[in-house]
């Protein structure tokens, strides 16, 4: 494509997505409507009794279970397939969500910390499977397209989600699990009736069971995805830094919870008007371009929270620098492990997921930790950060040159 070429217009693209990635993309928008665990959990169990220090234990074996899961699903997408591998994932999430209501007392802590990193590990697998199939029916000049469009259905999900969760609350709080296990279930059927069954190639020539560990040897002699991987878990540990230290410092600065409610709509309305208008002019950038540059914006969105002087309107300025960031790398780097190899490729997405859930899970502790520490300072160690992981991004995604 030349430098003068216009992108590829939003609706052209929405236009020639094939009818499955619809389907795949609806399946993920329907999942993520009553995905209500890392949200409402901990208020959940507190209703039910739980100390609020059991509730972060019963959290952090779901956030364990997630990281497993992102590693799990990968090695499952080369054995049984991405479709077969979703069905698996979200029928099994939904048989131990349904069946966590029946652990929900403080005296069975043990047994719901064990379905819960159950519930992690299986509800997180579907998404290597997911990714690989996106990257396998979306023609490559549309990869970093429809990776935005898995973003769009994530982020809606997610914005619409609570409004549901808030109306279940009213009639029965155990109905938050129920109508989670209910959405998986949903998705689990429509994975059967309207996916492909697409085959993921494995390693060739290599001895019988020796291809898996091939794989994983071709992924760990990978020094620059390494680079890569290191981006994205400092990158998602800023990133849960809006969630986390934001909500701290706006109620540290006298402001009312409204505020933070504010800044959370905001963030929401622009990546789901905004992104893949974005998106359709980044492919036209170089990978490592889009990541380093949207790196450094959500780096400079951050350490601008410490320099907003108790303003609410540069709070959601610094805001809205922060998500134009994320809406320019965020597709680039979801799509990017795709490109590698099929042998190999599940495994790259793999890893790529279990390091951005492993991120998001240390994330908060980070968040807290540096609250307490640094106070206001942590806007700027988050900054620091940021050129870090932009830094990675462009070691890990800069194209090797041919040796002549």
């Amino acid at each position: 494509m030349t430098t003068t070429e216009k992108p590829a217009g939003v609706l052209a693209v929405l236009r020639r997505t094939p009818t499955p990635v619809r389907y795949l993309l609806g399946g993920v928008l329907v999942n993520q409507l009553g995905a209500f665990v890392q949200t409402f959990m901990v208020l959940y169990l507190v209703f039910r009794g739980f100390s609020a220090g059991q509730a972060g234990l019963v959290l952090a074996a779901y956030s364990i279970g997630s990281v497993l899961g992102g590693l799990a699903g990968g090695e499952l997408v080369h054995r049984i397939g991405p479709r077969a591998t979703i069905t698996a994932a979200m029928s099994g999430s939904a048989v131990i969500l349904a069946l966590v209501p029946f652990f929900g007392r403080p005296e069975l802590i043990v047994a719901l910390m064990a379905a819960m990193l159950l519930a992690g590990l299986a509800t997180q697998s579907y998404r290597p499977a997911a990714a690989v199939l996106l990257s396998e029916l979306m023609p490559d000049s549309d990869r970093v397209m429809g990776f935005s469009m898995m973003r769009i259905a994530l982020n809606l999900g997610a914005a619409l989600s609570p409004l549901i969760a808030a109306g279940l609350i009213l009639l029965d709080w155990n109905l938050l699990l129920w109508f989670d296990a209910s959405t998986a279930l949903l998705y689990a059927v429509l994975a059967v009736r309207l996916l492909p069954d697409r085959r993921v190639e494995r390693e060739a020539a290599e001895p019988a069971g020796s291809g898996t560990r091939a794989a994983y040897g071709t992924l760990l002699r990978d020094g620059r995805f390494w680079f890569f991987l290191a981006s994205v878990l400092i990158g998602s540990i800023i990133y849960v830094q809006y969630t986390v230290a934001l909500p701290l410092k706006i109620t540290a600065e006298g402001h009312s919870a409204g505020l933070y409610s504010v800044v959370l709509v905001t963030a929401s309305a622009v990546l789901i008007l905004c992104e893949l208008k974005i998106t359709s002019y980044v492919t036209r950038w170089p990978g490592h371009v889009a990541a380093t540059a949207g790196t450094v914006l959500m780096g400079l969105g951050v350490a601008g929270f410490g320099l907003s002087g108790g303003s609410a309107v540069a709070l959601v300025v610094c805001t809205v620098v922060f998500v134009f960031g994320i809406m320019i790398n965020g597709p680039t780097m979801f799509a990017y492990p795709s490109t590698f190899p099929a042998a190999v490729k599940a495994r790259y997405i793999s890893a790529h997921q279990a390091t951005f859930g492993l991120g998001m899970a240390l994330g908060p502790l980070f968040g807290v930790a540096a609250w307490v520490a640094l106070g206001n300072g942590v806007w700027w160690l988050c900054g620091a950060l940021g050129l870090v992981a932009a830094l990675c991004a462009l070691l890990g995604m800069t194209a090797r040159r041919a040796t002549p």
